[in-house]
């Protein structure tokens, strides 16, 4: 009599899921450090076929992004339909963005709800947001603040950078 496997989403460590991104890239042939990848792209579509989870509940399907981020912050944005984002990079560190809903452009893709985007440590890139406007997610490890976003909480920035 076969039992049933138990769904346990504690089974592997952390150090565990980046080896495997790590040998998964390495197969793969991929180099997330040479340029922006999203899902839109044909070799994120071979690693999610590689890094397909089959630890999940039934009924859902799952698989690991082929980046692994050492340390982030998390963001939330709504962008109107059509707003050009110049170009700019995030030289702190690397950075995912979700489309949770509408759309961007990028390099002639439209990412639309449920697409990403990796965008290296200091990579230059922008895009266009779609016509419907669109609202993204970020898991940046970097903090996209500027200087005055920060200034009601550290009374002076520079001083706080030091401690990094």
């Amino acid at each position: 009599m076969a039992t049933k496997k138990k769904f346990d989403p504690n089974s592997v460590t952390f150090a565990e899921g980046e080896v495997r991104v790590e040998r998964a890239l390495k197969h793969a042939r991929v180099n997330v450090r040479d340029s922006i990848l999203t899902s839109q792209d044909r070799a994120a579509k071979k690693l999610a076929d590689i890094l397909k989870i089959r630890n999940v509940p039934r009924g859902i399907e799952k698989y690991q992004l082929p980046v692994v981020l050492q340390r982030a912050q998390l963001f939330i944005s709504r962008a109107e339909p059509n707003i050009d984002v110049p170009q700019h990079s995030h030289d702190e560190g690397d950075g995912v963005r979700f489309i949770l809903d509408g759309s961007i452009i990028y390099d002639g893709k439209e990412l639309v709800a449920g697409d990403w985007m990796y965008i290296p440590r200091g990579k230059p890139y922008s895009f266009t947001v779609g016509d419907r406007g669109a609202v993204m997610g970020y898991c940046y490890a970097c903090c996209c603040a500027g200087a005055a976003d920060i200034r009601d909480f550290i009374s002076n920035p520079a001083d706080h950078r030091a401690e990094r």
